[in-house]
């Protein structure tokens, strides 16, 4: 197993729930000169810890460092996410890898006119899940007859909801499943008690627990290695655009070690707390001490968890409709953009 080295990935500007829009998202800390001297790239992302690096490496110039100006957008779920990759819209997207296995698969949730071809080119974290609920669900028991929330039934996140719930006496004749969108989306439901319950990952979980929801587990508690957020996109755009790809890579794990360094600290929980919309300054502490776990927090190498992406390709044979066991990682990932961007360092 690959070890893990975490840093800080997907936070969000979510609907409604990350206070804050994509045109701060897209220039951050950047002066109009500068910005001109540097090469866009689009990236696209769901709500969470991943794109905190992101905000680093906009404020404190390491993306134009490396000769390159990304601008986030933060979809609404995974369907989104996948037609517009596909479509090039974007050039990179941070994102479950098992969107990515899905759609190569042909499994996803969206069609599209193509093969997707996509592949994962480097590691943010292991998704960083809990299993979230109302107040008054104290136990998996109470979550009987219940309606729960997920992205989507047959990508991303869904399947470790399900095997989590089998794994504590729940069968899914037990529960409802209702699409609801991605994790900003999910939270604001489940803060509205609109479901039971859902799966959140760091810091939205901690946004919930602070509101006194229950959390009931934690994904890798209960599943061991699991490979979460990746950065990927599609081999063409890969191939045509590895300048720009192993620029922005070398500026998110600059981001990655800004934010390791504990006199730092103090600044990266100020940003969760304006960033966050809820999210107070007790709960960024956590959120900062979970996110840059050692063991367990944002993969500080960005290096992919081999068998992470293992148990990802398990619960995908078990849970998919199609029913193909799945038991190459290779075919998903290609390494060899993270190797040549950090090469010395």
């Amino acid at each position: 197993m690959i070890t893990r080295r975490h840093m800080m990935g997907q936070l969000a500007l979510g609907t409604g729930l990350l206070a804050i829009g994509t045109d701060l998202a897209g220039g951050l800390g950047q002066s109009t000169a500068h910005a001109q001297a540097t090469t866009p790239f689009k990236v696209v992302a769901f709500a969470g810890a991943s794109n905190l690096p992101f905000w680093v490496g906009q404020d404190k110039g390491l993306f134009a460092k490396e000769g390159i100006a990304p601008v986030l957008e933060i979809t609404p779920n995974s369907v989104e996410m996948a037609k517009n990759l596909y479509a090039g819209r974007y050039d990179l997207a941070l994102t479950s890898v098992d969107n990515i296995v899905a759609y190569d698969e042909g499994q996803g949730e969206a069609v599209l006119p193509g093969a997707a071809d996509f592949v994962a080119l480097f590691g943010v974290d292991n998704g960083m899940l809990s299993v979230m609920a109302v107040p008054d669900v104290k136990s998996f028991a109470d979550l009987k007859g219940k309606t729960l929330s997920v992205d989507a039934m047959t990508t991303g996140f869904a399947f470790v909801l399900r095997d989590i719930l089998a794994r504590n006496g729940i069968a899914e004749s037990d529960v409802t499943f209702v699409k609801v969108g991605g994790g900003a989306q999910r939270l604001e439901a489940l803060l509205k008690q609109e479901q039971a319950g859902t799966l959140l990952n760091t810091p939205l979980d901690l946004v919930a627990e602070g509101k006194g929801f229950t959390r009931l587990a934690r994904a890798t508690e209960t599943l061991g290695a699991y490979q979460g957020i990746v950065g990927a996109t599609r081999r063409e755009t890969a191939a045509r655009m590895r300048p720009q790809i192993e620029a922005f890579i070398r500026g998110f794990h600059a981001s990655v070690a800004w934010l390791a360094d504990p006199a730092h600290k103090d600044e990266a929980v100020a940003l969760l707390v304006a960033r966050v919309k809820g999210m107070e300054q007790p709960q960024a502490e956590k959120a900062y001490a979970v996110l840059m776990d050692p063991q367990n927090g944002i993969f500080r190498d960005l290096k992919i968890d081999r068998a992470g992406l293992q148990t990802v390709l398990a619960l995908r044979s078990k849970y998919a409709p199609a029913k193909i066991t799945l038991t190459d990682p290779d075919r998903y990932v290609d390494l060899s953009y993270l190797t040549a961007a950090l090469a010395g360092r």
